[in-house]
């Protein structure tokens, strides 16, 4: 069937000397406050099981987990360790000296110029930290600055939690995927969220203002909030939190 294209419909933008952006590789990323390095089970299985036990809450919405001991966790750190997708990384949180959580690189589409941030997990010792913050910070910004166009952010949408902390973070919510997989037996219903490199400019200028040590007083609490430097760069609200958030 031939369909006649119409001269005047809109087409997109030309995106201008375009080459797809290197895959990630086994570099660290090194920050004031965190550190990542490439997973590896025996340099930080047996720390991070520690930093997570007693915490199954942390695994409720994730593919994986709970473990029920060092070894299954070792044996999971050790299979996942070297895959090209999900790159997976160990965080350490460098006010503690501990290695406290794990994210990963994923659906890395080079050609798109599109890849994502996930499997998420941080201990409870990391939450709501300056490392946590920064540690997404390095991430989205090695993506930018290797050329990536694209940074996106799924989670549950029952994961209140995870929305927020997109949107604290600047992503732009994108709508949410309706039963768009089964994990550990249950519906899930995916919430959609992404940053563009057109947007990469402000939101580098609002992390480094809030990771900056002035935005810090004596006893290391926030003076400004970092959901609301990235409030003026988001495209779009998520309509499940609060317009506070």
């Amino acid at each position: 069937m031939n369909i006649d294209q119409d001269q005047n419909a809109p087409l997109g933008t030309i995106v201008h000397d375009w080459a797809a952006p290197v895959r990630p590789d086994a570099v660290d990323l090194q920050g004031r406050f965190a550190r990542l390095e490439r997973l590896n089970a025996e340099q930080h299985a047996a720390l991070l099981y520690r930093a997570f036990a007693g915490h199954d809450a942390v695994w409720d919405y994730m593919p994986v987990g709970p473990f029920s001991s060092a070894a299954q966790y070792h044996r999971w750190v050790r299979d996942n360790e070297g895959r090209e997708d999900p790159v997976f990384y160990a965080i350490k949180n460098l006010q503690t000296g501990n290695w406290e959580g794990v994210a990963s690189y994923l659906r890395i589409t080079p050609e798109a110029g599109s890849i994502e941030v996930g499997y998420i997990s941080f201990s409870p010792a990391l939450q709501r930290t300056p490392a946590a913050t920064e540690a997404m910070y390095l991430m989205m910004a090695w993506a930018f600055e290797a050329g990536y166009r694209r940074y996106e952010w799924k989670c549950n949408a029952l994961n209140i939690a995870s929305r927020r902390a997109a949107q604290r973070l600047g992503f732009s919510f994108e709508g949410v995927f309706r039963q768009a997989a089964v994990v550990k037996g249950r519906n899930r219903d995916t919430a959609w969220f992404a940053v563009i490199d057109a947007e990469w400019p402000a939101l580098k200028e609002a992390f480094s203002a809030w990771l900056s040590p002035s935005n810090f007083d004596s006893d290391g609490q926030q003076r400004e909030r970092l959901g609301d430097m990235t409030r003026l760069v988001r495209v779009a609200h998520d309509p499940a939190l609060p317009h506070s958030s």
